[in-house]
């Protein structure tokens, strides 16, 4: 249990530190984001962990938007 809370206070403070640099205090939000965690060789259906400066509302909406960019798009090779 530990680790999950240990994972879960770094998760909090690395939102905070990305919200404070995408969105410098005392202005207007202007970019959302969210932080995703993972077991990358857990079984399926392992616990999936996310921080987000948005709404839970905004964020099922990006992440539908993901999904179908994502699956509508061909594997391509190379780096952004």
């Amino acid at each position: 249990m530990t680790d999950q809370i240990e994972t879960t206070e770094l998760m909090r403070a690395l939102a905070k530190t990305l919200d404070g640099i995408l969105n410098p205090p005392g202005g207007r939000k202007t970019i959302g984001f969210a932080l995703f965690t993972f077991p990358i060789d857990g079984p399926e259906g392992a616990r999936t962990n996310y921080a987000s400066n948005c709404q839970r509302a905004d964020m099922v909406i990006a992440l539908k938007e993901v999904v179908a960019r994502f699956e509508g798009q061909p594997h391509l090779p190379g780096r952004a």
